[in-house]
């Protein structure tokens, strides 16, 4: 990975060959004369210039017509593609004043946009803006940063301001590993958080010996410095330490990820695209658009494409300088980005961390008989209800199911059932069953009736343990008299067909846990398209994660290729679906998940059975990661997102059951306010219980 300043020649701008500003001037005066103006040769002229030549059209403007040419544009352009062309027309420490002065004026404050400006720019681009930001405002930067935010955050953001982060390139092994053992020891070695070491060393150290310093941080700690940084930090602090870290990992894939959230889902937030656009333009957009394609599957220029129009749209695809087609190949700074992706994933140990916990002070007679309470006599308290069910953990609620029979004789389950409909019916019932039954009734759901629900069979296959795959075919066989596998092979054919037989037998054969030695060359590179598939098989569904974890890095490293793209680009329908799943998995499983739930939450309609069951079988495991990804990735939490979605699309008459299935789906997301309270170190958090409470809530 290389730093900012070392990127100058990955531009897709840069200066025009046989430069006349006076030429271009007199362009731009005749595209602005008469009525209208000729906003495609503006666009063309001002693309093809560097920033540096921009500015020596601008002196030649004003001494052929005694004019400015920013006061021009601003007035022959208008929307959109004016700020587009006003903001590529400044010089970059300006344009980063001018976004900062924005970002803090009048009410309220665009703390992303602070966060993404002080993260990213290097010492020598810093003191230029804040130089140009004084000479523009007459004002202070720091001073004004100071008065609109607080605590934390704010001194991390007066750090980086300085501009003074050591960039000698100079590394000190011993005072790596010290920083590593001092940030272990503010954060995760003890109960509260040390904020002023992150600050002085995230702060201070250089690029070099920081990444130095995150490797060695692993080592200690047995997990990444993000995973660290999201259990004890919060709030803006968090974002803008986990936006130096991504910046200090790789400055394109920071953009990139900031570019795909500009643009994703409903609503463009242009500013965020005009800003990164213009200032990344002569620096390394070429890496942006790679880094972009290795995260997203999909070309820069294509998201930009679709989500845009106009002469604003081909004003930024100037910039964006070209398609990337979909080879899966790499520019050297997007191979080692995912070489590195991989490495951190092979040895990152992740906390699974959930959101059900066995309740203190049980007594499964008392909720048997709260249960029977709820619902005896005229109508049912449903609120009770699901207080109990998702208060107590599994374990705890099949002793309730127990008891129920032997001190009151009646079937929990056949009672729930008469008294319960629909969604919140289908989610109690979910979590009353063991994993392994709740498992085995999805799966027949998924194969039964018209039509089968691959998504469902390769998400359950996928990701669950051996042990769970084992209990999930005895159940099977005990509630439906008949094998699983059976099953699938009548429902499916081909090659996917044989992709699950293989995922429910290798609970018998390999270990999830354990991983053997990787030896190469691997049969993966190489592989010709008549026996890919089989060849993927036998390794995807057979070796352990940690295995495929090193097989996937070497493949990089062997073939200059990402094995998410292959399989993208060479495959297709249902195979491609479970192959891309392993993959996903392996690397990150709750990110997958959490990609699972956007998906079946979002636009007309959602998908209940696929919010059901991951919500249900994930709440004891890593429910609470799962979270974290979800708001990391969508910019909104998983609470929120449930919240919004299941009350839009609810009709009238079922609004209050679906409301009940929300509140259900609230207490899985929320079921830990005091503990997520206190891991979070929030400097605002405090003692008292219910400020605790709600500190909790707002995290997340």
């Amino acid at each position: 990975h290389v730093s900012p300043a070392q990127h100058e020649t990955r531009g897709t701008i840069s200066d025009a060959a046989d430069f006349d500003p006076t030429a271009d001037a007199e362009t731009l005066y005749n595209a602005m004369k008469g009525i209208g103006s000729d906003k495609e040769a503006i666009l063309d002229l001002v693309t093809a210039r560097s920033n540096a030549q921009r500015q020596e059209i601008i002196g030649a403007y004003k001494c052929s017509f005694g004019k400015d040419l920013i006061e021009d544009l601003k007035y022959e352009l208008t929307g959109k593609f004016e700020r587009l062309i006003v903001s590529l027309m400044r010089t970059p420490a300006y344009l980063d004043a001018k976004e900062i002065h924005d970002a803090v004026k009048g009410v309220g404050t665009n703390e992303r946009c602070l966060i993404e400006i002080l993260a990213s720019r290097d010492n020598k681009q810093t003191q230029d803006m804040v130089a140009a930001y004084k000479d523009a405002y007459g004002r202070d930067m720091e001073e004004d940063i100071i008065t609109d935010t607080s605590g934390h955050f704010k001194k991390m953001l007066v750090v980086l301001i300085q501009g003074t982060r050591d960039e000698s390139g100079v590394v000190d092994a011993d005072l790596v590993q010290q920083d590593a053992q001092d940030l272990y020891e503010a954060g995760e070695a003890q109960w509260g958080t040390d904020e002023a070491k992150f600050i002085m060393i995230l702060g201070n150290r250089s690029v070099t010996h920081l990444r130095m310093v995150f490797d060695e941080y692993e080592k200690v700690a047995e997990m990444s410095i993000e995973d660290s940084i999201k259990n004890e930090l919060s709030g803006d602090f968090e974002r803008l330490m986990l936006a130096v870290v991504q910046c200090i990992r790789s400055v394109p894939m920071f953009f990139a990820k900031r570019l795909y959230k500009a643009m994703k889902g409903l609503g463009t937030a242009d500013n965020t695209l005009i800003r990164i656009m213009i200032s990344r333009s002569e620096i390394d957009m070429l890496d942006i658009r790679e880094c972009f394609r290795l995260r997203y599957e999909k070309s820069l220029y294509n998201m930009i494409k679709d989500d845009t129009s106009g002469d604003y749209k081909r004003t930024l695809l100037n910039l964006c300088g070209g398609d990337d087609d979909l080879a899966g190949e790499f520019f050297p700074e997007a191979a080692q980005i995912a070489y590195k992706m991989w490495e951190l994933s092979a040895m990152t140990k992740v906390q699974l961390r959930p959101t059900i916990r066995p309740a203190s002070d049980f007594d499964p007679a008392a909720d048997a008989q709260a249960l029977r309470k709820a619902m005896k006599g005229f109508g049912t308290d449903e609120d009770t209800i699901i207080d109990i069910v998702t208060q107590r953990s599994n374990a705890q609620r099949q002793e309730i199911r127990q008891t129920f029979k032997s001190l009151l004789g009646r079937n929990l389950m056949k009672d729930l059932k008469s008294e319960l409909s629909k969604n919140l019916e289908r989610l109690i019932i979910g979590l009353m069953m063991t994993p392994a039954e709740f498992d085995a009734k999805m799966m027949k759901k998924a194969i039964e009736g018209a039509g089968t629900d691959e998504h469902a069979l390769i998400e359950i296959l996928v990701t669950r343990s051996n042990e769970e795959i084992q209990a999930m075919n005895s159940a099977y066989q005990s509630a439906y008299n008949t094998s699983l596998e059976e099953d699938i092979q009548s429902d499916t054919s081909g090659h996917f067909c044989r992709i699950l037989v293989s995922l429910v037998q290798v609970g018998t054969i390999f270990s999830h846990k354990n991983s053997d030695c990787v030896h190469f060359p691997h049969p993966l590179i190489g592989c010709k398209s008549d026996d890919m598939e089989m060849k993927f098989m036998s390794i995807l569904c057979t070796r352990s994660f940690p295995h495929l974890r090193r097989v996937f890095q070497e493949f990089v490293r062997h073939t200059n290729k990402d094995i998410e793209q292959i399989i993208k680009k060479e495959m297709s329908g249902d195979v491609k679906h479970a192959f891309y799943a392993i993959v996903r998995s392996v690397k990150n499983q709750p990110s997958y998940f959490a990609d699972r739930l956007y998906k079946a939450i979002k636009g007309l309609g959602t998908d209940d059975r696929a919010l059901i069951r991951i919500m249900v079988s994930r709440s004891e495991i890593d429910l609470f990661n799962i979270r974290k990804e979800f708001k990391e990735a969508h910019d909104v939490s998983l609470h929120e997102f449930i919240q919004v979605e299941t009350m839009i699309v609810s009709p009238s008459p079922c609004l209050l059951t679906l409301f009940c299935a929300y509140v259900l789906f609230s207490s899985l997301c929320f079921w830990t306010f005091f503990r997520v309270a206190f891991d979070s170190h929030s400097e605002h958090a405090t003692a008292h219980s219910s400020s605790a409470a709600v500190v909790g809530y707002g995290n997340l």
